[in-house]
């Protein structure tokens, strides 16, 4: 049997763990086509193993997927990646007025992820409070927040409310110049943003836990 070259065993790591990612995130080669822009016989020979992307091209991948670059270069052992470092996640309690979003005072405990199974940039969870987002996210659920300034229309955000005290779950939703917090449970009213009802978004929300 050949022996693979380390080009080639590169490229087949690689093609196998974005056809994993495909799985597991429910996607398609064409889902990923359309969302990202590229061309289709380039995203094509990624996912057979005939070409290798670009670093660039590889951490827009690993963005589009919410992983880190390791996740799609690196080899797997079933399923799982080599390393297996822990790391805390904080969880954001109530919020101080004027603190930094992951200030002491914020912390209300540490939820443990494996590192390189976590996306890019600064992270921190939501212990979701109320039935507003339910079904998406139900009622005690863990919501990992990744904190950024803004989230595409129709994206769940971590936003800040009532005086920049209280941080809630919603859908950001733009109509003009217009811009709605939205819960998925209907019972509930939206939130409109005003210079009387501020608000501020914190993150994207990109996953969600709940512990039995």
């Amino acid at each position: 049997m050949k022996q693979l070259t380390t080009a080639q065993k590169q490229r087949e790591i690689l093609a196998n763990n974005l056809n994993e990612l495909l799985e597991l995130k429910r996607k398609t080669q064409a889902d990923v086509i359309r969302d990202t822009g590229f061309a289709e016989a380039t995203v094509r020979s990624w996912f057979s193993g005939e070409k290798y992307p670009r670093l660039d091209k590889i951490q827009a991948l690993a963005d589009y997927f919410n992983v880190p670059r390791s996740r799609i270069t690196e080899e797997q052992i079933d399923g799982m990646l080599k390393v297996s470092q822990l790391v805390s996640i904080p969880i954001i309690g109530d919020i101080a007025c004027g603190d930094p979003i992951t200030a002491v005072e914020n912390i209300q405990g540490y939820r443990d992820e494996a590192a390189d199974t976590l996306p890019t940039g600064n992270l921190f969870y939501l212990h979701c409070k109320g039935n507003s987002m339910a079904p998406t996210i139900p009622n005690g659920a863990y919501v990992l927040i990744r904190q950024q300034p803004d989230v595409e229309d129709g994206e769940i955000a971590a936003v800040l409310v009532n005086g920049d005290t209280e941080a809630t779950l919603k859908r950001v939703k733009r109509q003009g110049s217009l811009v709605m917090l939205m819960p998925d449970n209907q019972s509930y009213d939206p939130y409109v943003v005003t210079p009387d009802n501020p608000a501020r978004i914190l993150g994207k929300a990109l996953k969600m836990s709940a512990d039995l």
